[in-house]
């Protein structure tokens, strides 16, 4: 490896610098542990089987695939074994109650991503561990009792991204010795990257602020933006985040018209609130395009927000078209199609 120093060893330093809660290093080890075990699964069974469809669906309605179910069987399995609170399952429709002396708490995708099975593409797992001793998770800013955050992905290569609010940290999988190792220092988003990720087909569906922050990108330099961008898209959460880290640029999942769509399709508790977390260790932003991811609270436990993330000056571009100050300066206000009808 080209770093010696371990997940491990990099926990314990940061428990002795900043008084990290003792039960917090062992729960990151295990998830940390529990993925590695569950990137030889993937690299084994055979993807076309794990990607069939079965009878279930999980509490927010979507299909479960087989390899679905394992992942979460293998994380409430493990973690049920630690002094931990409660689990919260994007699997499962209620918490998973194991110790309420416990001071913290899981929340946990076990594997994002699933509908990429059969083509290979970058799946993972999503967690973030919150304090417990605070009261209900509804009562408080979700961002006020995250302790951690962090996602494993299972690609070429099996990574790990931690933060435990002392910035954003890469570790990579040793295969030799199942161990992860820090590879590089604390990750900072660069800025003034001309790059956005957003699924174009449901362009029509959107609303105009997002089309029109779309729009201006696609028209380059002869735009309002004045910038040539590209577009990318992995429909893969956890690939579509590595990325934005690594290269700057903005992610959008804005809601939409469709049935179901119109607060998001993400979920605030599992996907919003761990990649918020991440992305403003790294300097970027985290919103719903008006408020701050990490200053929401939690209405209801599988809460969908729409979720736009990555470099400041991008996402604050993004926020800027639908608050309408950016639109108001592009196009002349008569003729654009919301300034005479908007509510």
């Amino acid at each position: 490896m080209t770093s010696e120093i371990s997940l491990e060893q990099y926990l314990a330093t940061t428990a002795k610098r900043s008084g990290m809660h003792e039960d917090l290093a062992s729960i990151l080890l295990l998830i940390a542990s529990t993925g590695a075990e569950l990137a030889k699964v993937i690299s084994r069974l055979g993807l076309s089987a794990q990607s069939v469809d079965t009878n279930s669906t999980n509490a927010d309605g979507d299909i479960q695939k087989p390899l679905d179910i394992l992942s979460h069987n293998l994380f409430a399995e493990a973690l049920g074994k630690l002094p931990i609170s409660f689990i919260a399952s994007e699997e499962c429709d209620e918490l998973i109650e194991i110790d309420a002396n416990a001071p913290l708490a899981v929340a946990i995708d076990p594997l994002d991503g699933s509908s990429n099975i059969e083509t290979n593409t970058s799946i993972g797992t999503v967690f973030s561990v919150l304090s417990a001793d605070t009261g209900s998770i509804f009562d408080s800013n979700l961002g006020d009792i995250q302790k951690a955050a962090g996602f494993l992905f299972y690609g070429p290569q099996t990574r790990l991204i931690l933060t435990c609010g002392d910035g954003t940290h890469s570790f990579v999988l040793d295969p030799e010795d199942d161990k992860f190792y820090q590879v590089s220092d604390a990750l900072r988003i660069p800025a003034g990257k001309h790059e956005f990720a957003i699924n174009t087909s449901n362009y029509r569906f959107w609303d105009d602020s997002v089309r029109y922050f779309i729009d201006d990108c696609i028209a380059g330099e002869s735009g309002p933006l004045g910038e040539d961008f590209n577009m990318r898209w992995n429909a893969s959460l956890v690939a579509e985040a590595y990325r934005i880290l690594v290269h700057g640029g903005v992610f959008l999942y804005p809601g939409d018209s469709r049935p179901g769509y119109e607060s998001g399709r993400l979920r605030l508790l599992y996907e919003a609130l761990p990649f918020a977390f991440i992305i403003e260790q790294s300097g970027g932003l985290a919103s719903d395009g008006i408020e701050p991811i990490l200053d929401m609270k939690l209405v209801s436990l599988h809460k969908r927000v729409p979720l736009i993330f990555g470099s400041s000056d991008r996402v604050q571009e993004v926020i800027d078209y639908i608050t309408g100050d950016a639109v108001e300066n592009t196009r002349f206000p008569l003729f654009e199609n919301r300034s005479l009808f908007r509510n």
